[in-house]
């Protein structure tokens, strides 16, 4: 998909007919998401697994599931590679197709081919500044998993590390055990 010149509206945007490319809405342009390779998607897959067993009866779990939310006044639709949403947030009987309307309370980035930890610090900071309450960046190459929360640094786990301070509360894992279920060790 061409990125377009003209400024879009939210609305534009999300008139736009689906393609095989998925696209994120920022600053009035459609930009192209990129492309997941197989660690991503084994990554991807693997905590569609561990976070769907956990949740259950509490809320959603749902992948590549775009979230309207608002940078620095405007409209801005990105597309996270998982987002977690309680049913208190987002009742049971929501049942729409269409982007995920309220604040989720934990979106995660897993680093593509292309993309840098740096880049997705800015997109953290960005999740966090439109009212996210909880942002996971996961780094394959490093195996790491980086949590950020508004109002505290950036905590990195590795190895046997388990992964504290989460909104999801009783959740365990380990960047080991991600990267073990993900098939990746």
């Amino acid at each position: 998909m061409e990125v377009q010149n003209q400024p879009l509206t939210l609305q534009e945007f999300l008139a736009l007919p689906d393609e095989d490319q998925g696209c994120e809405f920022f600053a009035g342009q459609a930009i192209p998401k990129m492309s997941p390779k197989f660690f991503h998607a084994s990554v991807q897959s693997a905590l569609l697994i561990l976070l769907t067993q956990w949740c259950r009866g509490k809320g959603r779990v749902r992948t590549e599931w775009s979230v309207l939310l608002k940078h620095d006044g405007q409209d801005w639709v990105p597309t996270p590679d998982l987002t977690y949403v309680s049913f208190e947030r987002l009742p049971r009987s929501w049942l729409r197709d269409e982007a995920c309307p309220v604040l989720p309370e934990l979106v995660i980035e897993i680093i593509s081919p292309g993309q840098t930890f740096g880049q997705l610090i800015t997109k953290a900071t960005n999740y966090l500044g439109a009212g996210i309450t909880q942002v996971w960046v996961i780094d394959v190459e490093a195996r790491t998993l980086t949590v950020f929360s508004s109002g505290t640094l950036p905590l990195t786990f590795t190895g046997a590390q388990t992964l504290t301070g989460l909104v999801l509360t009783d959740f365990v894992l380990t960047p080991q055990q991600l990267f073990e279920q993900s098939e990746l060790s």
